[in-house]
């Protein structure tokens, strides 16, 4: 990046540099040119004067005081019935600019000068347009660098700090460049690390009151199940020591059920108010094609304006996988319909297909299980989102499926009645 930064600089400042250095060079050349001829014009003329006054007082004309007015120039005076005047050194042939001047009274005159002298001065002024032009393109090179250092430099370090965030090393760096853009991201990184590391000690001290819960029961159970074991020929034993067993077991899933409901109370602080209008609106838009190719409709009713505490990314989830599975499994038109009361603020999805077999009713969000060749997870892994924010989700009827979800309310947002129809 640094040498596409520093190419493409130095690229545009020599384009730069081009395009006002030719034509300046050009300007300058022409200006110095148009100067000598408009000097030597001028010294004709004058030249031309001096001779007229030198006739008028009868003076001679004195060699050498023109070549003390007019040094470095090659003078000729012609005058009628006179001989002529000649001082200096003739220019080398094809080397030299010439201007004359004559009068109604016979005199002629002619300067010439060496043009090898303007071409000096030409050159002088393009070596110094030149020099500016590198001066400017070392400038243009510095500041590229500098600014692909300022550029490229938080660049690394915030690819450092996603790669060990990547590895899991989860603690923020607080670093910042002074560039907008760039501390945006530096800032999502720490937010990221800050909840990744969240996430790992919930994780780690779950695991650790885990180890420590279960550890007990399940000793206890291997002693009951040892004894039984040891007993198996007296039956009031084993009797007594199954019992004990199944008490055993009973308050190893009140464990379990303990820790799995400290884990989601813990999630809960992921939890945020959010307006259902967004997220429903964003899922019918979502699969409002798919419903369309199969010849079905999908509307959205009921309650506008409610707000629920929730994940963003868990209720779209949940919805997702209704409308999903009554796609798939159910027929006609599926209606999101939105509700609130005191207590909760409701999200119903219903179908007009044939509903759910009543021998699914009871273990349709058990894993694992599905009536129609699914892999029973969908709605397992929906009810758990749901619950680890807080909420339930809940069948109401299974014939046509109604599936509800119920959210905590937000506050208390104004809401409308709007008139059902197509979403």
């Amino acid at each position: 990046m640094r040498r596409r930064l520093l190419s493409s600089t130095l690229m545009v400042a020599a384009i730069a540099v081009l395009l006002l250095g030719v034509p300046l060079g050009l300007v300058v050349t022409r200006l110095i040119d148009d100067e000598a001829v408009q000097q030597l014009r001028a010294q004709a003329t004058l030249l031309l004067s001096q001779v007229e006054y030198a006739r008028i007082e009868d003076r001679p004309i004195d060699p050498e005081e023109l070549q003390r007015q007019y040094p470095n120039r090659y003078v000729q005076i012609f005058i009628r019935n006179s001989p002529t005047v000649i001082v200096g050194t003739e220019p080398p042939t094809g080397r030299q600019m010439t201007e004359e001047a004559h009068s109604e009274s016979g005199v002629y005159v002619r300067i010439s000068r060496d043009r090898a002298h303007v071409e000096r001065n030409i050159r002088g002024w393009l070596m110094l347009i030149v020099a500016l032009a590198g001066l400017a393109l070392a400038v243009a090179v510095s500041l590229a660098v500098v600014q692909s250092r300022r550029l490229t430099l938080p660049l690394l370090d915030l690819g450092r700090i996603a790669e060990r965030l990547g590895s899991g090393e989860a603690r923020p760096s607080r670093h910042r460049y002074g560039i907008p853009e760039l501390d945006r991201v530096a800032e999502v990184l720490d937010r990221s690390a800050t909840r990744l590391a969240e996430l790992l000690s919930r994780e780690r001290e779950f695991a650790t009151d885990a180890s420590h819960q279960l550890r007990t029961p399940l000793t206890g159970l291997t002693m009951r199940l040892e004894e039984i074991v040891a007993a198996a020929d007296q039956p009031v034993i084993v009797r007594e020591e199954g019992e004990a067993a199944i008490v055993q077991a009973e308050r190893l899933t009140a464990v379990i059920d303990e820790l799995l409901a400290a884990a989601r109370r813990q999630r809960h602080a992921q939890a945020e108010a959010i307006s259902l209008d967004e997220v429903l609106c964003q899922q019918i838009t979502e699969w409002e094609p798919a419903f369309r190719r199969s010849r079905r409709a999908l509307h959205l009713d009921g309650d506008r304006g409610l707000c629920a505490m929730v994940s963003k990314g868990g209720l779209s989830q949940v919805v997702s996988t209704l409308l999903e599975n009554s796609l798939e499994h159910g027929a006609g038109t599926v209606t999101i319909t939105t509700g609130s009361s005191d207590r909760s603020i409701v999200i119903e999805v219903a179908d007009q297909g044939e509903g759910i077999p009543e021998r699914l009713r009871a273990r349709v969000f058990d894993r694992n299980v599905s009536g129609a060749g699914g892999t029973g997870l969908g709605l397992t892994l929906a009810r758990a989102l749901t619950a680890s924010d807080g909420g339930r989700l809940e069948l109401v009827r299974s014939r046509p499926a109604v599936f509800a979800l119920f959210l905590r309310p937000a506050g208390d947002p104004a809401r409308h009645r709007v008139v059902s129809g197509p979403a």
